[in-house]
């Protein structure tokens, strides 16, 4: 998914995605509108992941969408 498909999309993904990471609080989700480096960047710090495979899961996450 594209970065612009995703801002778009993002009201509506944003339920999806915090029912898939729910240690991400809603204000996260909020603030982040939608923006694929912000959304990895939460996954890694909050789950403790490497980048590379934060990447891969919400890479994995999108192409589901």
């Amino acid at each position: 998914m594209n970065s612009d498909l995703l801002a778009g999309k993002w009201k509506q993904l944003k339920g999806k995605a915090q029912a898939k990471w729910g240690d991400v609080t809603g204000d996260d989700w909020d603030s982040i509108e939608g923006r694929r480096e912000q959304i990895v960047g939460l996954v890694q710090a909050r789950y403790g992941h490497a980048r590379a495979e934060a990447e891969k899961e919400v890479d994995d996450w999108l192409d589901q969408q």
